[in-house]
């Protein structure tokens, strides 16, 4: 029982010490493997590996693209010396070990905290540069592709290699959006009174316009009346004129009894006239001959 229990707790310290001795490095992963203190290996390739135990430790980082967010908007100023607020992220990766790890002593947060004030120096120098329109929208891409080359060459001393750098958002302070909402107002109102102004003008010329035709068109059409009553009338009066003359008489006749006929329209008319007026001519006796 003895030699039994002396064979059980071999065994079990043999499975300690094999335990210890082997680690895995994952595809994720690149591990540095210490010796009292000294980096005496560097695993990038995936699989099992042996070290001596409580002599070897072994550390692992990241080999896959890690992002560094801010967490507040930072405030930069522009060529206009207006004040913009930032809100940016940046994707890096770990792509020497050793030198991550000599300068850092393999922390990420210290690492980030790099990375943010090289970001943040790159963004100071390219804002002063460029006017709030330019940051805003029109030079966007071209200030990312600057900041990402400047950090990625500071970075690749320290190991690690920068992806991307990416404006999120640009914003204006309050005090400062303030002013230039107040400003694009007083714009906006000053173009649409322009074209209230130009409208009116416009619509006053239509208007003189229009009255102007229609003043032309009532003369043309007034003239061109004037000128057919005036061939209507000259047309009666040749047609009065040829009729009185094939009978004299009897259009002396017709134009007495016209004449009657609108006298003596009412019963209580009353005219005075002489007996032997003109105008009772055909009212008086045949006998007379008609005079």
């Amino acid at each position: 029982m003895k030699h039994m229990g002396n064979i059980l707790t071999i065994v079990i310290v043999g499975l300690i010490l094999i335990a210890l001795s082997l680690y895995t490095v994952d595809q994720r992963q690149n591990a540095i493997v210490f010796q009292l203190g000294e980096i005496v290996a560097i695993k990038k390739q995936p699989g099992l590996y042996l070290k001596i135990p409580l002599i070897q430790n072994v550390r692992f980082f990241e080999s896959r693209i890690l992002t560094l967010d801010t967490a507040e908007p930072e405030r930069f100023i522009t060529s206009e010396k207006k004040n913009v607020l930032v809100d940016y992220f940046v994707k890096w990766r770990i792509i020497d070990v050793e030198k991550f790890y000599v300068s850092f002593n393999g922390d990420e947060p210290r690492a980030e905290i790099r990375l943010a004030q090289t970001v943040n120096d790159g963004m100071r120098a390219e804002f002063g540069k460029r006017t709030v329109h330019d940051v805003v929208s029109g030079a966007r891409d071209s200030i990312m592709d600057v900041l990402r080359a400047k950090a990625d060459q500071d970075a690749r001393r320290f190991g690690v290699q920068v992806m991307d750098v990416r404006i999120k958002r640009v914003d204006l302070p309050t005090e400062v959006s303030e002013s230039v909402y107040r400003r694009m107002e007083a714009e906006r109102k000053r173009v649409a009174n322009e074209l209230r102004s130009t409208g009116a003008a416009e619509a006053e010329k239509i208007r003189a316009d229009a009255d102007k035709q229609r003043e032309v068109i009532i003369a043309e059409a007034y003239s061109q009346a004037q000128k057919t009553k005036g061939e209507g009338d000259a047309r009666a009066a040749a047609i009065y004129g040829e009729a009185y003359g094939r009978n004299p008489e009897f259009y002396a006749f017709y134009r007495s009894m016209e004449a009657y006929k609108g006298s003596f329209r009412d019963k209580k008319d009353v005219m005075v006239l002489q007996p032997n007026s003109e105008f009772f001519r055909y009212m008086k006796s045949s006998r007379g001959g008609g005079k």
